[in-house]
């Protein structure tokens, strides 16, 4: 059976073995871990400005890609016409910091990675870089590819459980970029801390309600000027998914069959 769904998707997996847990992510979804009240991230995010490098190379390398509309190079704003030969900062996939170059016609060209924070895109139009699917995808009016440019190899972090003595509130929390947009590591720390704290211990729904407490903190609350969260932020706009696993469990080795 073959199906044809278009569209993609990011992708973030945990698997437990033999005493560990290797989370496996490509995309912008994100894993912790809270132990002991200390936050630790078991994964990265893969962004147009976090993975910049990779895709200026394939586009130096591969210069076709780009269809004759985008250039590789990175500038802190888009060049004008009037700033032809004049010198202005760049960054190419050799760089982190940057230099100057002398604008060229070629540099007039739209940027392959352009925005900062959310508002990143790969060649206007995608904000995420790993996943999977997306075959079809293309740059609006165009005949220009996204795929290409998209990986879906997923970075692997493994966490040893067996090194570690963990408490019930000791938990690993897998989420989609609609809570991390507007929640940081810590306040998703705070929050889910506070929550397991107030719950009863033998309660084994508790970690089901700190999940839902959590989607609820990221959607916030509808008011005149749309749905607003603590300190009267944005709610987030972007679909919200969010697990937590217990870990107190997972040191304990299986009986001899």
């Amino acid at each position: 059976m073959v199906y044809c769904i278009s569209g993609g998707c990011t992708a973030l997996a945990v698997v437990y073995l033999l005493g560990k847990l290797y989370v496996a992510n490509a995309g912008d979804s994100r894993a912790l871990i809270i132990r002991g009240g200390e936050v630790i991230p078991v994964s990265s995010s893969f962004t147009p400005e976090s993975e910049r490098q990779r895709l200026q190379f394939l586009a130096h390398l591969q210069p076709s890609l780009l269809g004759n509309e985008f250039t590789h190079l990175e500038f802190p704003r888009r060049v004008t016409k009037k700033e032809l030969g004049k010198r202005m900062l760049y960054r190419d996939f050799t760089m982190n910091g940057w230099a100057y170059k002398t604008v060229q016609e070629e540099d007039l060209k739209f940027p392959l990675v352009y925005g900062e924070g959310k508002k990143a895109r790969v060649l206007a139009t995608i904000g995420i870089t790993r996943g999977l699917g997306d075959h079809d995808l293309k740059v609006h009016d165009s005949d220009i590819a996204i795929k290409p440019f998209l990986s879906c190899s997923p970075e692997v972090k493994i966490y040893n459980l067996s090194q570690y003595e963990h408490g019930a509130d000791d938990v690993m929390i897998l989420a989609t970029d609609g809570l991390w947009d507007v929640l940081s590591n810590q306040e998703v720390a705070e929050a889910v801390s506070g929550f397991l704290g107030n719950c009863d211990p033998d309660d084994q729904h508790r970690y089901t309600m700190a999940a839902q407490d959590l989607v609820m903190k990221a959607r916030g609350v509808l008011r005149d000027r749309g749905w607003r969260i603590a300190g009267d932020r944005l709610g987030s706009g972007d679909d919200i998914s969010v697990f937590i696993i217990p870990l107190m469990h997972g040191d304990k080795q299986p009986p001899p069959s």
